[in-house]
């Protein structure tokens, strides 16, 4: 309950705390810092009474000892007596002098610390008291006298909301059980039958009034049969069939990896992919691993690659759940390790087999994703080949039964010399494509949303993103801003942060509770809440993601070029004002010039964001393309290029994913249409809408984000296409 008397004594220590810490500051000013030199002191200390009554004229240092001293404390604020020594010798002081003079300069930068922080404290207390009327304001006239519940829609938040309807039908779900419950030989225990009023809520089903008008809709939701929740560590009966499954999974990998025709034919005549030729896969392996789940379709790929990472890396990437999810954020939307069966033998993974989870996902919230529960398993073989093997459990879990089934798939890793390793990469579903909207329906039946190519393409990537993190030189591009190695590292880990967060926020996951609200122009606008407190990383409050997809028939790569130039953003960036933006470093990610790590500044005219920072990371392949972005905080920013650790710096990452709508071609009239070589673009935002964790989202924030997303598309869209024209 809020309480407006202990804002008010809140307040009182607050007021109190600066205005003693303002006294305390005055008794050291900046133009006393040099009246005295340290003989001086020590003269006046230890004199007679009648040295001490003498009028003495101080000498003061010269600028050029000043100038020195201070060039020596940018790099070592304390010096020890050797250091001290040698500053007197060059600098004709005696060493008590400089050692006073150090001294006091400590002390002036401690004072002008103390002065910053109070500013802050006094900005943060008067915040504090705005909100404070606004409680009050809100306290007053927001609550109904009778029940205490809000008075209006907009004033209700979505989770109180959702709790009306959820207790609704879970009271209609109970009284229907207790009709059977005479029929039960053990009965339901009582705890099912409430749901404590401070439950958490994964859902969104909302009745939104479609904002100024008389009709409502009802948000279309994920995450309703989260599958991967339900899953369980195996128990000992099923592990011999778990390991007896891996034993044969293995088995067939190998033997994909290696065949060729008539088992795998070329998927087109200019890639090296080829697909499966599914009866004679049934023939060469008798069925497979179990029988095929009926209403479900086949996707199987293999694809071929060199990388620029060692084979005991790669390895010890895949047999990390944290590691692997990292490297493939794009597609494993989360990963978890059930149980470790075998560690593998001692100093490495061979032999390692781990009962395993993970969610794998297009990032788009309009295509649901593919939940999995798998056994992995890792093996060397006697030719030096190192091998990692997925399949299934599905037969192991309870219902609800799973709506993808992964086959034997996964990969062959061959040591190249200077560090290089081939991989050979085999992807072999099931799915039920039902629930992918016929948009994204070209790029999923092609293997290009969840196939082998994918995969490789992410994986070469990463390679080369992390190959170029470990240079130990600085590049003409990044002089400007940072000096260290350790800062330029520091600035690529919070940009792999930073687009980890993007991606896991941006798909169908189960996780989320999507809500759909209409959009013009564009495929349902999808939003979602989250409240953080003291989540390392992101900033304590309310936060409002919305997300929507399109099409444009416009190339991926035009797109690509489009959203990632700081020179075209004001074209598209509402939030910049229309202000120039200049890019002040860029870290090279790889080959291709458009990946690579950036560091922009808004020159608005806006004094307010005069020094608002950008960070971003544009990334490509043949597979898809990302330009995620954050604002970031001018003072944390330094702390990051100075080389410190950026985990605890907040960022609410917003962004763009560009994939290809399908395989090129056209319809044969000349004319792009879906699945012709155009572009499926998916826009997301993260805004905090209150910086208070516990504070009720109204409908007014929600109208604001889904106005400034499709404001966004469309002027996406016009801009590409005027280029495109041009």
């Amino acid at each position: 309950m809020f309480d407006p008397d202990m804002f008010d004594t809140h307040h009182h220590m607050l007021d109190m705390a600066f205005n003693t810490s303002e006294n305390e500051l005055e008794n050291v000013r900046d133009d006393d810092f040099e009246a005295k030199s340290g003989a001086e002191i020590l003269e006046e200390g230890c004199g007679s009474d009648q040295q001490r009554s003498k009028k003495k004229r101080y000498n003061r240092h010269t600028q050029h000892q000043i100038q020195e001293m201070e060039v020596f404390f940018k790099e070592c604020p304390h010096p020890d007596d050797k250091q001290r020594m040698e500053l007197s010798r060059e600098l004709g002081l005696e060493p008590l002098q400089v050692k006073f003079w150090f001294q006091n300069k400590r002390t002036q930068m401690k004072a002008q610390h103390e002065r910053h922080e109070n500013a802050m404290l006094k900005a943060d207390n008067e915040k504090l008291r705005a909100e404070n009327i606004r409680y009050r304001e809100a306290f007053a006239h927001s609550t109904c006298p009778n029940c205490g519940s809000s008075t209006a829609l907009g004033e209700m938040s979505f989770e109180d909301q959702h709790l009306r309807i959820e207790n609704s039908r879970l009271r209609d779900e109970i009284d229907r059980m207790n009709g059977y419950a005479p029929k039960c030989a053990k009965p339901l225990p009582s705890s099912y039958y409430h749901l404590p009023s401070n439950a958490p809520t994964r859902s969104l089903d909302l009745g939104i009034t479609n904002f100024g008008q008389q009709s409502c809709f009802v948000g279309e939701m994920y995450g309703t049969a989260d599958f991967l929740r339900s899953i369980s560590r195996p128990s000992e009966a099923d592990k011999p069939v778990i390991v007896e499954l891996a034993v044969s999974a293995m088995d067939e990998l190998t033997r994909m990896a290696q065949a060729g025709e008539p088992l795998w034919v070329p998927a087109d005549s200019k890639s090296s992919e080829v697909v499966l030729n599914e009866s004679e896969y049934l023939t060469t392996f008798r069925g497979g691993i179990g029988p095929k789940s009926l209403g479900l379709r086949t996707e199987a790929s293999r694809v071929s690659a060199i990388v620029f990472m060692n084979h005991i890396k790669l390895v010890d990437i895949f047999m990390d759940a944290t590691q692997w999810s990292t490297v493939f954020c794009g597609i494993v939307s989360r990963a978890s390790t059930v149980e470790v069966l075998s560690a593998g033998l001692p100093g490495n993974c061979n032999g390692a087999l781990h009962v395993m989870s993970a969610e794998f996902q297009v990032p788009s919230p309009l295509v649901p994703t593919r939940e999995n529960y798998f056994v992995r398993y890792c093996k060397q073989h006697s030719d030096g080949t190192w091998a990692v093997a997925d399949v299934s459990l599905d037969t192991l879990t309870p219902s609800p039964i799973p709506k993808s089934r992964r086959r034997p798939s996964g990969c062959l890793i061959q040591e190249l010399p200077n560090g290089y390793s081939k991989i050979t990469w085999v992807e072999h579903v099931e799915v039920d494509e039902t629930g992918v909207p016929s948009m994204y329906r070209p790029l999923v039946n092609s293997g290009l949303a969840f196939g082998a190519k994918r995969w490789v393409a992410t994986l070469d990537r990463q390679c080369e993103r992390l190959a170029t993190s470990m240079a130990t030189t600085i590049a003409t591009g990044e002089l400007r801003v940072m000096s260290s190695i350790e800062g330029r590292k520091s600035m690529l880990k919070l940009a792999e942060r930073m687009v980890t967060s993007f991606c896991a926020g941006v798909g169908a996951s189960s996780i989320h509770a999507w809500t759909a609200l209409p959009a013009a122009g564009s495929d349902d606008v999808r939003v979602v809440t989250r409240k953080s407190t003291d989540e390392p990383g992101r900033p304590p409050g309310v936060v409002l993601s919305a997300a929507t997809s399109f099409w444009i028939p416009v190339s991926p790569k035009v797109v690509f070029d489009f959203l990632r130039k700081e020179k075209s953003r004001s074209e598209w960036d509402i939030l910049s004002n229309r202000g120039l933006v200049q890019e002040m470093a860029n870290i090279a990610n790889g080959r291709h010039s458009g990946n690579c790590v950036s560091l922009l500044r808004v020159n608005s005219a806006n004094s307010s964001q005069s020094n608002m920072l950008i960070l971003q990371e544009s990334c490509t392949d043949s597979t898809g393309s990302y330009v995620v972005y954050a604002p970031v905080d001018t003072v944390a920013m330094n702390v990051v290029l100075s080389g410190c650790d950026p985990d605890y710096v907040a960022l609410l990452p917003s962004g763009f994913a560009i994939l290809p709508d399908g395989p090129a071609g056209t319809n044969g009239r000349g004319i792009l249409e879906v699945g012709s070589g155009g572009s499926l673009i998916t826009v997301a935002f993260q805004i905090l809408v209150d910086s208070v964790p516990t504070a009720r989202l109204s409908i007014g924030s929600v109208a604001t984000v889904n106005s400034l997303i499709k404001c966004t598309v469309e002027r996406i869209r016009a801009a590409v296409m005027r280029e495109t024209h041009d």
